[in-house]
């Protein structure tokens, strides 16, 4: 598995599905904090339990200190003539969960538009706290949002993604979006107990996507040492079958098929 990031920006770092992105972790220094606890996770299991908007500010890093971190990282990238696919609020969880959420959004936008004007702002989300309006608002002003679901159903999510947050809360979320991506990770495991590479439960995620009509759809597997040993990659032929099914429901779908396992830092 891969250690916690220690900063603010990482990166550049090249990812499968965004390119050569800047990661911006919003998260106090080395601490992981999710909704979710996904058997797949690069970063390991969720130790900590997540306080979401009523976490104190005072441990999470300022709006205004994680927009001067990547100010300067990214004038140090001009000066290197350093071409970025994409700024990318991801890092040791979920993003939003951060307490001052919409003023990180302004802060960085504001960055942005004065020193890299042209590179898309995007995030990595779980899709879990939807049910918050000021987090739908900040998600808005993004320029990509991709959002995670992985599974069609109830008890599928929970095996796989570990979370309290109900299922339809997450869908009902996920129709208030415009514009989103969904990103699935396709996982099976040795015992049997998670896999969402059935026919079964391929037809009801794409049932649940017709509902959302995202933007694209993304389908990977996994690429790093997960969380759960147990868990393994999907081989190509069924990950590009999966793709095809969705495709043939009308909708945009783009395969990530595994590559060997890195120790390198990534984006997720």
């Amino acid at each position: 598995m891969l250690p916690l990031q220690e900063g603010i920006v990482y990166g550049p770092v090249h990812s499968r599905r965004l390119g050569r992105s800047l990661g911006i972790n919003v998260f106090p220094r080395s601490v992981k904090l999710c909704t979710f606890n996904c058997s797949y996770c690069q970063y390991g299991w969720t130790r900590a339990t997540p306080k979401g908007p009523r976490a104190p500010a005072d441990v999470w890093p300022s709006p205004a200190s994680i927009a001067r971190a990547v100010a300067l990282a990214l004038k140090r990238g001009i000066a290197q003539k350093d071409h970025l696919s994409r700024l990318t609020l991801a890092g040791n969880g979920e993003p939003t969960l951060h307490p001052q959420f919409a003023e990180v959004v302004d802060h960085l936008r504001t960055v942005r538009d004065d020193l890299a004007p042209s590179v898309p702002l995007a995030i990595l989300s779980n899709s879990s706290t939807l049910g918050t309006p000021s987090v739908v608002k900040a998600l808005a002003k993004l320029d990509e949002r991709y959002m995670k679901l992985d599974a069609g159903e109830p008890a599928l999510m929970r095996r796989i993604n570990a979370t309290t947050v109900p299922f339809e809360q997450i869908v009902d979320g996920l129709g208030k979006l415009q514009d989103i991506v969904i990103q699935t990770m396709f996982v099976r495991d040795r015992l049997g107990r998670i896999d969402n590479t059935g026919d079964v439960s391929v037809a009801t995620w794409i049932n649940v996507l017709l509902r959302l009509r995202p933007r694209a759809v993304q389908v990977y597997t996994i690429d790093r040492e997960p969380a759960w040993p147990y868990v393994q990659p999907v081989p190509a032929a069924r990950l590009d079958e999966i793709a095809r099914r969705a495709r043939a429901a009308g909708l945009d779908v783009e395969m990530f098929a595994s590559t060997p396992m890195a120790a390198a830092a990534s984006i997720r």
